[in-house]
């Protein structure tokens, strides 16, 4: 793991599986797969969404560090508190499990097949603080290739993983009636009773 140490200045775990440090260097939002991928789409530009990681069915998007405590409170703020989401974050004291080297992918780790791939690299000789979002709430003019804020990109997030979560609810009951099913059902609404 000379490459995170050596090149990126990020601390590891020495242990085997290698593991990254969280809460020294960056922080990790943790969601779903489809959610993740549905973020990384909506912001297609590498330079303004720092690097991620697909780790099983699980995506970590790498973020300021500090960023894990302030989560809750986002997320309350963002007006997303009390809203069961499958988004989390790694702080300081927990570790997320080292990707390979990008240009090695999965063939050179080819005995664990689940092992996590970069699926937005870091890059090394710029500074990892400089490249991922941090809470900033100053505006910024589009297009300038200035990270996203952090409030933005858990927004963004929260709302993809609320998506999946009524996606699969939405099998057992359906989001809206609309006044032809309704009326189908029985159940047409007093306006056209009357």
């Amino acid at each position: 793991m000379g490459w995170y140490e050596d090149e990126l200045g990020w601390p590891t775990t020495g242990t085997l599986p290698p593991g990254l440090v969280t809460g020294v260097r960056f922080d990790a939002l943790d969601a779903p797969a489809e959610a993740g991928f549905a973020m990384l789409s909506r912001f297609p530009q590498p330079d303004r969404l720092g690097p991620g990681a697909l780790d099983g069915h699980r995506v970590r998007l790498l973020v300021a560090a500090g960023s894990a405590d302030e989560l809750p409170g986002l997320l309350e703020w963002l007006e997303w508190g009390g809203i069961p989401l499958d988004l989390t974050a790694l702080g300081a004291g927990d570790r997320m499990r080292a990707p390979a080297h990008p240009d090695w992918g999965r063939r050179e780790a080819a005995f664990d097949r689940t092992a996590p791939v970069w699926l937005r690299p870091p890059r090394p000789g710029c500074e990892v603080e400089s490249a991922v979002p941090a809470l900033d709430v100053a505006g910024r003019a589009e297009g300038t290739g200035v990270p996203v804020g952090l409030s933005a990109l858990v927004a963004a997030l929260a709302t993809a993983c609320h998506r999946i979560t009524l996606r699969s609810r939405s099998q057992d009951q359906p989001w809206a009636f609309s006044y032809a099913s309704r009326m189908v059902a029985g159940t047409r609404p007093r306006s056209l009773t009357s």
